[in-house]
């Protein structure tokens, strides 16, 4: 059969290439072209374009960047009529998913959705749309099930594929020799997100609380979908850059300051003490606080149903709050078990279902169905 995947992000392109490899052991003859990363590429994906080309953060920049963005729907809208592929499957991104979909299902194409939209933390109303343009949604958050559920839509639930992940990575014991680190200091890892703009507003705050924690080394999660030379204006004593080894980085580090994203889920679920950080434009902000449904931004706080992570945001991410928070989760350790006992409860929540295998082995069923 013939697959269409559009992942418009880093996190998208890892979770596609995990299901595409699983697809491909349930479908043999499976054909793979989409909208992606280097990882989707991999496991023999024809890319028309990287998600590089359309990382954009934020409701205002998104809104600025619109003659873009409707250039690359234009697009995408022609090459999937061209391919005319069995399924289309989205993963997350939904403003540019959600719009492909509706051309598809126009056109009588089968849309499947791997990683639901986030509409349960704004604009909770377009589930109605979803429940029309999507046959078959595929989520990964046990709340996510729930929510659906209230709109009559029956969805399925299939584990966390960034769980299945962190369960399976094996922690090398050479990470600190083979990176010349100082094996007597504790690591705090920095991890400030994929997407160039989103590192702007971010790393620079983080490395600039370097004198309250000397006795640690700072070592920041680097993504080679950017130029290495990006980063060199950001390492200095003290703080190092290492390229697509954050799951190693997690799993030795003491605690971490983290974007809020995925990263944040895989933070917690590595047991790492953390403190999420997040700040976007001005006006990014404001339309956000204004449409967010959510009491939380992070995962990890989401999942729990309660704080379990101090969340910095906009104004509260600053130098201040971010040494007396990375204080706390370095040094205060009735907190660190309290937070850790949080973690706890996200695990048992989460399972481990194999959710990339189980994804590819319902998607097969259903088109042979």
């Amino acid at each position: 059969m013939k697959y269409y995947l559009i992942a418009g992000e880093r996190s998208g392109d890892f979770h596609a290439a995990n299901l595409m490899r699983n697809l491909h052991q349930q479908d043999p003859q499976a054909e793979f072209r989409g909208w992606g990363g280097d990882m989707m590429k991999a496991e023999g994906g024809t890319l028309v374009h990287h998600y590089q080309e359309m990382a954009i953060m934020g409701f205002w920049e998104a809104a600025t960047s619109i003659l873009k963005f409707r250039g690359y729907l234009k697009e995408c809208q022609r090459d999937l009529l061209a391919y005319q592929p069995d399924v289309l499957i989205l993963v997350d991104y939904a403003g540019f998913n959600l719009r492909v979909a509706k051309f598809a299902k126009a056109h009588g194409i089968k849309v499947f959705y791997y990683i639901s939209p986030k509409i349960w933390a704004w604009n909770q109303s377009r589930v109605h749309a979803v429940k029309k343009l999507v046959d078959k949604m595929f989520v990964i958050l046990p709340f996510e099930r729930e929510f659906y559920q209230r709109f009559g839509y029956d969805v399925d639930y299939i584990g966390n594929p960034t769980a299945d992940a962190v369960a399976e990575h094996q922690k090398t014991t050479d990470f600190h020799q083979r990176h010349n680190l100082d094996p007597a200091r504790k690591i705090i890892a920095v991890l400030p997100g994929s997407r160039k703009q989103e590192i702007e507003e971010m790393l620079y705050e983080m490395v600039a609380i370097l004198p309250p924690f000397l006795d640690y080394q700072f070592i920041v999660a680097g993504v080679d979908n950017l130029d290495r030379n990006y980063y060199a204006h950001f390492e200095r004593n003290n703080v190092r850059i290492l390229f697509n080894e954050t799951y190693d980085l997690l799993a030795h580090a003491t605690a971490a300051l983290v974007t809020s994203g995925t990263a944040t889920l895989e933070t917690a679920l590595f047991g790492v003490p953390q403190v999420v950080c997040y700040r976007t434009s001005a006006v990014s902000y404001a339309i956000g606080k204004a449409v967010i449904k959510v009491p939380y931004i992070s995962l990890v706080n989401l999942i729990a149903g309660r704080e379990v992570v101090k969340e910095l945001i906009q104004g509260e991410f600053n130098s201040r709050n971010l040494v007396q928070e990375l204080k706390k989760v370095t040094a205060d350790q009735e907190f660190i078990t309290q937070q850790k006992a949080g973690y706890t409860e996200i695990r048992e929540k989460l399972g481990r279902q194999n959710a990339a295998e189980k994804a590819a082995k319902l998607m097969v069923g259903y088109l042979k169905g």
